[in-house]
């Protein structure tokens, strides 16, 4: 037995609603960045829960599990990147403002 398989007694509405739980999160963090001029982290939560609608086509039998896996970690990394530049460029602003 390879470690993790009772994973596979799970049933796939469990996984369905951590991702749909994880997508709605994403899409209110997503809403309050843009609504607070943070573009930068609006796009990253946006392509979050973008991830998890992929990762949900794998649940309801759309897709193989490696594809939508792959298409969810290539979106998750856009995502991190978004996150860091936004971090990076937001850092960079206070650092650089000149002292009172």
């Amino acid at each position: 037995m390879p470690l993790g398989d009772f994973v596979n007694q799970i049933p796939p509405i469990v996984f369905l609603g951590i991702h749909a739980v994880a997508f709605v999160i994403a899409a209110v963090f997503a809403q309050r960045a843009f609504g607070a001029g943070i573009s930068g982290l609006g796009w990253a939560f946006a392509l979050f829960g973008l991830a998890e609608i992929s990762y949900m086509t794998y649940h309801l039998d759309w897709t193989t599990f490696l594809f939508a896996h792959t298409i969810s970690e290539v979106l998750d990394l856009l995502a991190f990147i978004l996150v860091f530049a936004t971090a990076v460029q937001r850092v960079g602003r206070t650092s650089t403002a000149p002292a009172r």
